[in-house]
């Protein structure tokens, strides 16, 4: 077994609850995130450019019925690990990480499962509970609860979602990139993700690819418990 793997693993577990994932192992080959300008020094934008991006950007998440991309998911100490992300709508993803990794993630649409195949142990919460319940969860108002913030790039949208009347959800930062043959005008290429003790984890996501048909069996596992424990 990887000697990194035993960090990674809790960081994973605090990510599912809202918190920051952590990364075992660590992979080149990814798109940069565009830089974010500090939100302190930035000027105030006009309300019409704002009011379109926001739309832009609610439309760009509705646009995609199916998608797949290579992540590379890094935590607040700089730890990284990579997979293949792959996501249908309403509400279902499946993130699988790197050869040596033993863990899988999927979301069938109502909540999140962690399992971990090394020591046998599967692990859910709500979607609604997680940062990422403005990705999948359905029922999310992503327009009510998003904010843009602002950026050095033009070419860029940052989307913050957060409802503050339930802070333990946490806060996922959507970053968009321009691109006129994505889905709304709009092509995802990763978020930034804030549990309620301020845990960060990023999301950086190459090769996006859109459409195509994806099984729901996608989004199932092979529970690895003993059948008496589960």
């Amino acid at each position: 077994m990887n000697s990194l793997i035993p960090p990674f693993r809790p960081a994973l577990s605090r990510f599912l609850q809202g918190a920051a994932v952590s990364a075992a192992l660590c992979v080149s080959a990814v798109v940069p995130m565009p830089a974010l300008a500090p939100l302190a020094a930035a000027p105030p934008a006009a309300e019409g450019p704002v009011t379109n991006d926001l739309d832009l950007a609610v439309g760009a998440l509705r646009a995609v019925t199916t998608m797949q991309a290579d992540f590379q998911q890094t935590d607040r100490n700089g730890q990284r690990v990579a997979g293949k992300l792959t996501i249908k709508r309403p509400g279902k993803i499946r993130f699988q990480y790197q050869p040596g990794v033993p863990l899988l993630i999927v979301g069938d649409g109502k909540a999140l499962t962690l399992v971990d195949y090394e020591v046998k142990q599967v692990q859910r919460w709500p979607i609604r509970n997680s940062p990422l319940g403005a990705l999948l969860d359905p029922t999310r108002d992503v327009k009510r609860y998003g904010t843009l913030q602002p950026t050095s790039d033009p070419s860029v949208v940052s989307l913050e979602v957060r409802d503050r009347g339930h802070p333990e959800y946490g806060v996922i930062t959507l970053i968009f990139q321009r691109r006129a043959s994505a889905p709304g005008g709009l092509e995802l290429v990763g978020w930034v993700s804030l549990d309620s003790q301020n845990r960060r984890t990023t999301i950086r996501l190459a090769n996006q690819r859109y459409g195509m048909d994806i099984a729901d069996d996608a989004f199932r596992y092979t529970d690895p418990r003993p059948a008496n424990r589960r």
